[in-house]
């Protein structure tokens, strides 16, 4: 049986995970939803990338899990991916939840169109924290208004550092057995940097009909997809 580490995207703590978790330990695996340094219950924790990404690792080493799939949505696709080269033989799968994914060298924002700059600005504005959304955010991505008003009641802001400071990946995301989840009400087909990505033999594409947030939109149908991926 598979150990599920399940990490959220940006402003999210373990709690968004609730949905999908039931179905996970049904199936007979061990599912532990994380929540990231300076998130949720963890508010205030001062964290930088290498934080998140260290928080992965100890999450591992602390429950000794093996057989272990990663699953990162969004943001914590970053941290997710270079945990997964550093868990070594424990690590069964990557999955990536329509997330973003490192690359050495750059950060979540290096890709944005102006390099990240009102990203940057905002979190200066805001005391070093990348500010909440409003509901409308959340419009057109197959969510109903009550899985609306969830995600933004319990979403916090988040620890901008996190966004600004490069990755660290000592080879290849192509090398790593890896799943790539794409929620087409979000985007229509993957971004370059996963399309080069896909063309590695270790990577498959998984379509999912639904928006950005399918933990809420879809907890059923991404389990399953999980669930096939540990097996793989």
């Amino acid at each position: 049986m598979a150990d599920f580490v399940l990490v959220a995207g940006a402003r999210l703590g373990a709690w968004a995970w609730d949905e999908v978790v039931p179905y996970l330990r049904a199936a007979g695996h061990g599912a532990h939803a994380l929540t990231l340094s300076g998130l949720a219950d963890k508010r205030g924790a001062p964290a930088g990338q290498q934080t998140h990404v260290q928080d992965v690792v100890d999450e591992v080493e602390r429950q000794g899990l093996r057989d272990v799939v990663l699953v990162g949505h969004s943001y914590s696709g970053i941290p997710v991916g270079q945990a997964a080269e550093r868990i070594g033989e424990r690590l069964t799968r990557v999955v990536f939840v329509d997330s973003a994914v490192p690359a050495d060298g750059e950060s979540f924002v290096s890709a944005w169109p102006d390099g990240g700059a009102t990203v940057k600005a905002s979190i200066a504005e805001n005391g070093g924290s990348w500010p909440l959304v409003t509901a409308a955010h959340f419009d057109g991505h197959g969510l109903t208004d009550e899985q609306i008003a969830r995600i933004v009641g319990g979403s916090t802001p988040h620890p901008g550092a996190t966004l600004t400071e490069p990755a660290v990946l000592a080879r290849s995301l192509a090398e790593l057995p890896a799943t790539y989840i794409l929620c087409l009400l979000a985007e229509a087909e993957p971004g370059e940097d996963v399309t080069k990505l896909l063309t590695s033999e270790h990577w498959r594409l998984v379509e999912m009909n639904t928006g950005h947030w399918p933990m809420f939109s879809q907890p059923r149908e991404l389990a399953d997809i999980l669930l096939d991926a540990a097996g793989e």
